[in-house]
């Protein structure tokens, strides 16, 4: 599998409800899973179950209904997605938690501040 990427922009935002977008620009189906990271854990350091897939334990909400909000079967190549949640100041990391995906670099850090 080629290396993968998921982007935030911004990457901080402030405190309260935030509404998670998401632009499936690649080939394969997605989603995007919202978790808080623990204190000294970076994004991508999640261990990875032998399904490929990290624990979804604790999450915050996920964007993978085509053209839809919340939980779906996966965002289609082209199409867009999202979930609002409210999130407190601190460091949360948006992941795709397709088998695979995670361990090919789809993560990132998203910032909350005050």
């Amino acid at each position: 599998m080629s290396m993968m990427r998921l982007a935030a922009h911004p990457t901080t935002v402030p405190a309260g409800k935030v509404t998670v977008r998401v632009i499936n620009a690649g080939t394969l189906k997605h989603e995007v899973i919202v978790l808080p990271l623990p204190a000294g854990q970076a994004a991508g350091q999640r261990a990875i179950g032998s399904d490929g897939r990290v624990s979804e334990a604790g999450s915050l909400g996920e964007a993978s209904r085509t053209c839809g909000s919340g939980a779906g079967d996966g965002i289609a190549s082209g199409a867009a997605a999202w979930t609002t949640v409210m999130l407190r100041s601190g460091r949360y990391e948006l992941l795709c938690n397709v088998p695979g995906h995670y361990a090919a670099g789809m993560y990132t850090e998203l910032d909350v501040t005050r």
